[in-house]
């Protein structure tokens, strides 16, 4: 065992709503894995885990956690490939790497690959969990983006205006909500679920044509007199709003 977390009833100042983030983990490790989840539930966040690199590399594609915690020896794609594929990606989300190499030079490799933090195992949880909700805060205190565009499409976020090659689109409160988090993603595949999570809120499937509906009423109104449509139907898998 290389940690073990606090217990709750022992924990000190309890992230409240506010300060509660979703944190993704890759570590293939499963007894390690238990043990950090169940440290980071009992701290208030809540923790999504994936034990292989593929799957944790998707997982952060979808843009959701706040922090992720990444071990560097992983079957399949190793942790800093995860990171430098997010990084090309620009996908920013911090990222604190584990690993049983802990010697400078790869401490130097780890956080050239991408990653925003190392921390080398063994560990303690209580300095884990100080070193990512550090990089929650310093996430959430950067510059917040004001304007998405893809392509001849742009959101104005603060004056909630969407245009089209400079001609206006204007948008029910839902489409505008859906379009962000499409636009947000640009160039990458957003799944049903991605949608309804994000932004319906749904934790279940509700068995309607809910998004069906949202989209088709938003692809009319973004793509109608255009050549290229920008929003795409990914067959079997979601949607896409094109990047150029």
């Amino acid at each position: 065992m290389q940690f073990m977390p606090k217990p709750k009833k022992e924990a000190e100042g309890e992230p409240g709503k506010n300060d509660r983030m979703r944190i993704l983990v890759i570590e293939d490790d499963r007894e390690a894995a238990t043990w950090l989840i169940k440290g980071l539930t009992e701290s208030g966040h809540v923790a999504d885990l994936a034990a292989y690199g593929e799957e944790g590399l998707a997982l952060a594609r979808e843009r959701i956690h706040d922090v992720m915690i990444i071990d560097r020896m992983l079957p399949g794609v190793d942790g800093l490939t995860i990171v430098r594929t997010l990084r090309a990606e620009g996908n920013k989300t911090p990222a604190l790497i584990l690993s049983a190499l802990g010697e400078v030079d790869e401490r130097v490799k780890g956080l050239r690959a991408g990653g925003d933090d190392y921390l080398a195992k063994p560990y303690a949880f209580s300095e884990l969990l100080a070193r990512i909700e550090n990089l929650g805060r310093r996430a959430a205190q950067e510059p917040q983006q004001t304007r998405l565009k893809a392509g001849d499409l742009e959101m104005d976020l603060l004056a909630r205006t969407v245009t089209r090659a400079g001609q206006p689109v204007v948008l029910q409160p839902r489409e505008f909500k859906l379009l962000e988090y499409l636009m947000r993603n640009a160039g990458h595949v957003v799944t049903r679920t991605m949608l309804l999570e994000n932004v319906w809120d749904y934790h279940f499937d509700p068995q309607t044509n809910v998004i069906d509906v949202h989209v088709s009423r938003l692809r009319s109104k973004i793509d109608k007199g255009f050549d290229e449509p920008i929003l795409q139907t990914v067959r079997g898998a979601g949607y896409m709003i094109r990047a150029t």
